[in-house]
């Protein structure tokens, strides 16, 4: 969540703005297009129309040598496309995410997460990412998922439930979904399977024409599926939705798809000169953007901190922080406050509700938390035979500014969240300098290293090991090669 949250937003489904505003088009650019063809104008514009609000729900753009060398080897890759005759004709963007996300859009804008690209080996899976992406592009997958999203637009989250979209025991699940949705790998709309695959064969056809080795967008693909399995063990959720978003469903199911696609093909990878370029990119949170850590976020920048409810997990997005679990979901984020609390939960609820609602808090309660003044509601919303509980939860930092939590849970069960919203508080400038970021460090095995004494040096007191494998591609049975470089992740401004 970056200090720019304080500006007024929209609770929920805030992430899914850029893409909302692709797809409210009257008409939708690349439809009829044959796929290959070059970008059209009307692409172009509209590529060029969003581009900055793209940068923005993903956290603004990394500038320097590292997004430099991804901008050049995307650049390389796109060309292959047919899209355009010349590098310079793509806009690559590397976006300053602790997501693992990639996408592009029609225009030749070509977007991956400095997160992505840590978990990557060599400089031809950075490639095989980004050409998977273009492939999309390439093939007019855009156009029809905007077509798609014209004839189901989204109306605010509750707003579904009282209209009846959502409905009986799987109303909670995907209110739950959609509040969690400010996660920034959620801004774009999905793709079919079919066209995943699609993408992967063009992105194998790209790897091989610019000289690069086609297998490597199976094991980028094998390494997104590993860090998706250690995710959701360390955070004790259910692994079989990837975190590589609704963007790129599954990407375990593809490896075996993409090994086929590359055959015997060989090529280079640049596995050196990959690491070597990347060595120093921040790892996870940007303290700028509030930094998780275990289950307390803080946020040196905006000077608070709070502890999601035992058997919750967190995701830290560009405007809000959502917090999910089996028994409800929720999310912390700002929006424009003028000095009057009660007001600003009337606000948060009537954007819960969507256009034209008028969803309100059945009663409102000021309070003190840790000394902040304090300020909740509640409302139960029925659809059909289901019901759910909303709070909002807001807390004053300011006259000028104020946050609160969002929180949905079965009828009843709101309460599995009072610790949370007793939680936040106010930290000292102290406090707010001890939090240091995370960042890569490339290092250079030396005799006698093994994965056990590599993996020590990370900056975790958990799993050290297994993050270390799956940060470097390692499979279980694999073991450190002298005089080879690798990746660990530490501390350091």
């Amino acid at each position: 969540m970056s200090v720019a949250s304080s500006r007024p937003v929209r609770t929920i489904a805030l992430s899914c703005a850029a893409a909302c505003a692709l797809s409210a088009c009257a008409t939708v650019p690349g439809a009829g297009v044959a796929p290959g063809s070059p970008i059209t104008q009307a692409e172009a514009q509209q590529g060029a129309q969003y581009h900055d609000q793209f940068v923005a729900e993903f956290g603004g753009e990394v500038s320097g040598p590292q997004a430099n060398y991804v901008k050049d080897v995307g650049q390389k890759i796109a060309v292959q496309s047919g899209l355009a005759t010349t590098p310079d004709a793509f806009d690559v963007t590397l976006l300053n995410s602790s997501v693992n996300n990639a996408f592009a859009v029609p225009g030749g804008y070509v977007y991956v997460t400095r997160q992505l690209v840590t978990l990557m080996n060599n400089e031809a899976e950075l490639a095989g990412v980004l050409g998977h992406e273009v492939g999309h592009v390439a093939a007019r997958h855009s156009a029809r998922r905007q077509q798609a999203a014209q004839r189901n637009q989204l109306l605010g989250v509750l707003g579904q439930v009282l209209s009846g979209v959502l409905l009986g025991d799987t109303a909670l699940g995907q209110l739950g979904q959609q509040i969690s949705s400010t996660a920034p790998q959620l801004a774009t709309l999905s793709y079919s399977r079919t066209q995943e695959l699609e993408a992967d064969g063009l992105g194998v056809r790209y790897l091989t024409s610019a000289g690069y080795d086609p297998h490597a967008m199976a094991t980028v693909l094998a390494s997104l599926a590993a860090q998706n399995s250690l995710d959701a063990s360390l955070q004790g959720r259910d692994a079989t939705v990837p975190e590589w978003a609704s963007t790129h469903p599954d990407p375990a199911s593809r490896v075996q798809n993409a090994l086929s696609l590359a055959g015997n093909g060989t090529g280079i990878t640049n596995r050196d000169t990959f690491l070597t370029r990347i060595d120093g990119l921040v790892y996870g949170d940007d303290p700028a953007q509030g930094m998780i850590e275990g289950s307390t976020f803080i946020h040196p920048e905006l000077r608070l901190a709070f502890t999601a409810p035992q058997g919750f997990y967190m995701l830290n997005g560009t405007s809000a922080v959502s917090i999910n679990g089996d028994s409800g979901k929720a999310q912390m984020t700002s929006a424009a406050y003028n000095g009057n609390l009660e007001t600003y939960v009337r606000q948060v609820f009537q954007a819960l509700g969507g256009e034209g609602s008028t969803l309100a808090p059945e009663s409102v309660n000021r309070t003190t938390i840790n000394g902040l003044p304090a300020l909740y509601g509640t409302a139960r919303v029925t659809s059909g035979s289901s019901q759910v509980d909303v709070a909002v939860f807001a807390y004053e930092f300011s006259k000028s500014q104020a946050f609160h939590f969002t929180a949905i849970a079965p009828a009843g069960g709101i309460g599995v969240f009072n610790p949370m919203f007793q939680s936040m508080r106010r930290i000292s400038s102290a406090e707010a300098a001890q939090v240091v970021p995370r960042r890569l460090d490339v290092v250079t095995a030396a005799r006698g290293d093994t994965v056990r004494t590599l993996a020590a040096r990370m900056a975790y007191t958990d799993a050290q090991e297994q993050r270390f494998r799956v940060l470097n591609g390692l499979a279980s049975n694999d073991q450190v090669v002298p005089g080879q470089k690798y990746k660990i992740v530490i501390r350091g401004n």
